[in-house]
Order: C-alpha cells, then sequence, then structure tokens
C-alpha cells in the first residue's frame, strides 16, 4: 500500500468511526430506556429496515437518526425532474449546471429531513414518557438536531468521496447495515436455542443469503460487449484495423427502478388502505391482496420493478445518440449498416439486456420477502440491504486497486 492509499484508506476509517459514534448520541429531551421499551413492542418491518438503514439510529434515537436517507431520495428526485424538465437537463451539460444541481439535491434533502424530523416530534410528544417537556422548544430542538445530522452526514460522505476511497454515501449505508448485522443474527440464534426456528431453516437461511451475495456479485459486474470497428491507422507500411466495444452494463438502473416501483406501488397502495374506512366488502378484499407480502403484492413489485428499470434505462441511454456518435467519428457496429440500423441494434441488445438486469433486481427483492412471509424467519436483511452492501464493497475494491495502479505506474 502506498502513502497516498494509506492517508485515504485512513481517512476513510476515521470518517466511519465519526459516523458510527454520532448513531450513539441520543436526540435531547428523550427519556432512552422507556423509548427502547417502546421500540421492542414496534420494531420490525419497515421500522427494523429503516433502522438498520440508519445504523441503528431509529432504535437509539440519536442525532443520526435519519441516516442518509434524506439525500438518496432528494438525488433520485432531482435526477428524475432533469429528465423530465429540459432546463433542468441542460444543467447536466457543464460543470457549472451540475454544481446548481447539487445545491437544489442539498436543499432538497435539507427541507425532507426537517418535515420528516418534526414528524418524529410530534410522533413521539404522543408516546408517554418517552419525551421530558414536550412542547414548541422539544420540536424546535429535535428538527435542528436531526436535519442538522443530516447536513453533517452530507458534508462528511462527500469528504469521503474527494479525500478517501469508495463512494460515501454508499459507505454509510454499508456500514450502518452491516453493524445492525450481529443483532439479526444473535436474534436467529435465540430462536434456534429457544426451539422457535429450526436448524434447517437457520441453514437453508445462510445458503439463500450465500447464493443471493453470489449472484449479485456476478451480475453487477456483467458486461454486455458490442464489438465496435473504426477506420485503420497507416503505421508504417501496416494498415491496422481499430477495434473497440460498447459496454452496456446489465443493470444500467441500479437500486433506482426498485426505489422507484416501491414508490410507485405506494400510491394505489395508500389509496386503497383509506378507501378501505368505507367498510365495503370490496375494499377490504383488495386490501387483503395488497397487503405486504401477500401473493398479488409481490407480483405487482416485480412488474414494477422491471417497468421501471426498462423505462429508467430507456431515458439515460439512448441508442439513436450512440448510432450517431460513432456515424460522426467513423465508427460502427461490427456486421450492422451505420445510421438507423445501428441504432435499432444496440436498441435491441439494451433491451434484451436491461429485461434480464430487471429480472435479477426483482429476484433479489423477492426472495426475502417470501423468507418473511412463508419460512417465518427474521430475515431484516432485505434485497436492497443486500445490494447495498454487496455494490459498496465491489466500488470499494474497485477504486483501492485503480489507485494502487495508479501509484504503481507513477513510481516507475
Amino acid at each position: 500500500m502506498t502513502l497516498e492509499l494509506g492517508k485515504r484508506v485512513a481517512f476513510t476509517i476515521g470518517a466511519l468511526l465519526v459516523f458510527r459514534f454520532g448513531t450513539y448520541i441520543p436526540v435531547p429531551g428523550i427519556d432512552p430506556v422507556v423509548w427502547e421499551q417502546v421500540f421492542r413492542t414496534q420494531a420490525g418491518g419497515l421500522l427494523a429496515t429503516f433502522n438498520m438503514f440508519a445504523g441503528g439510529g431509529i432504535h437509539r434515537l440519536s442525532i443520526f437518526a435519519l441516516g442518509i436517507m434524506p439525500y438518496v431520495s432528494a438525488a433520485i428526485i432531482v435526477q428524475l425532474l432533469t429528465i423530465v424538465i429540459p432546463p433542468l437537463k441542460t444543467l447536466k451539460r457543464s460543470e457549472a449546471g451540475r454544481a446548481r444541481l447539487e445545491t437544489l439535491t442539498r436543499i432538497f434533502a435539507f427541507a425532507m429531513a426537517a418535515l420528516q424530523a418534526y414528524g418524529i416530534a410530534v410522533a413521539l410528544e404522543g408516546v408517554r414518557g418517552v419525551v421530558s417537556e414536550p412542547g414548541a422548544m422539544f420540536r424546535v430542538s429535535t428538527v435542528l438536531t436531526m436535519a442538522g445530522g443530516v447536513v453533517f452526514l452530507m458534508w462528511l460522505s462527500g469528504q469521503i468521496t474527494v479525500r478517501g476511497v469508495g463512494n460515501g454515501i454508499a459507505l454509510f449505508l454499508a456500514l450502518g447495515i452491516v453493524a445492525e448485522l450481529p443483532v439479526a443474527i444473535a436474534g436467529s440464534l435465540e430462536l434456534g436455542r429457544q426451539g422457535l426456528l429450526s436448524f434447517n431453516a437457520m441453514l437453508g437461511l445462510v445458503i439463500v443469503a450465500a447464493a443471493l451475495t453470489a449472484l449479485i456479485v456476478v451480475m453487477e459486474l456483467a458486461r454486455r460487449r458490442v464489438p465496435l470497428e473504426f477506420p485503420g491507422r497507416q503505421i508504417g507500411a501496416r494498415t491496422i484495423a481499430g477495434r473497440s466495444q460498447l459496454s452496456l452494463k446489465l443493470n444500467n438502473a441500479g437500486i433506482m427502478s426498485a426505489i422507484l416501483a416501491s414508490w410507485l406501488l405506494l400510491v394505489p397502495t395508500l389509496a386503497i388502505t383509506l378507501a378501505t374506512e368505507e367498510g365495503t366488502p370490496l375494499w377490504r378484499t383488495l386490501t387483503a391482496w395488497f397487503a405486504a407480502g401477500q401473493p398479488v403484492y409481490l407480483i405487482c413489485q416485480a412488474v414494477f420493478i422491471v417497468a421501471c428499470a426498462m423505462i429508467y434505462t430507456a431515458l439515460i441511454f439512448s441508442p439513436d445518440a450512440a448510432a450517431e456518435d460513432l456515424k460522426t467519428y467513423g465508427g460502427l457496429v461490427s456486421g450492422v449498416e451505420p445510421g438507423e440500423a445501428t441504432a435499432e441494434h444496440i436498441d435491441g441488445v439494451l433491451s434484451r439486456v436491461t429485461l434480464l438486469g430487471g429480472a435479477y433486481l426483482a429476484l433479489v427483492y423477492l426472495v426475502p420477502e417470501l423468507l418473511i412471509r412463508y419460512a417465518q424467519v427474521p430475515f431484516y436483511l432485505g434485497g436492497a440491504s443486500l445490494l447495498i452492501v454487496v455494490c459498496a464493497i465491489l466500488d470499494l475494491q474497485a477504486q483501492i486497486r485503480g489507485y494502487a495502479t495508479i501509484s504503481a505506474a507513477t513510481q516507475r
């Protein structure tokens, strides 16, 4: 390890330790003992998932309870707006424009964090014994503390990206998930000791987790390479034909398509739930069908994930633009006529690749849901969590290798 790489690794570890330490600093004005009892009675489902993303910050109701998720949500919203709003789309083409988009993202993130923190403060005041002195001062202090924690994590994640190794946001999310793994494993072992979870079920859980991890590694590294040809170059008395490849990632949308699918599925689910108050048998039946873990809900989730992957990839990658660029530089796809035929060929390849990538994402998301629903195991490391951890590790590994290669080339 070179000196430069060592400094970057040390800075990254230090920043992650700061994040971890912050998850143990509680919000002022609450009784941690009472909140611990409340959390244990309510833990499970979405609360357990959010607590894992926050590295246990919700469990301890810390200043980092919101984690980095408000910024992630704001970034997704701004990215979608740049696709549908032409003035914002033009900002992506220049460095100054991208800086303005980043500022807009941070403003959105702070606003979302403040609203979430205010909602948490009001909810805590409704639980007897949690808040020592309810009132306006408690709400203001909670909003400033939690929203300030999000702002600090945004800044710190940016410092990791610039001065450390890896992506700061991905590392924060991955660290929060990994830090909560021992608790989930201990809970599973305790259930096994009490006889509530059989040895075969525990072994099957380990095998499924390992298989999903291997699948994510293979699929995230998978590429579909389209061979390209360029005009030959004259070197001495020989003419050497130029050859290259158009590398298409299997999962272009990343975790974005799954998040969008969850948001889109949440709208009809909430509408059906609210309409159920009328008490009609039809609405009650629909509510039962669209409950989390039910077959209809899982099928809709899988369809939405694949559809969002296809739509998002079509928005961020234009086969027509790629074909036009190839024509401009004198390149062509091997065995395909330039122009419209090239665009159609790239579009066909991209559609098949994206369909496979969407199906893979749906599988990764549905397997944990099926385990929770039908195998009745405490499998709280869901598909999103597993995908974030594996992708963060792969990105970290690639950056470390890149820095090591650059350092070795410089020393020669």
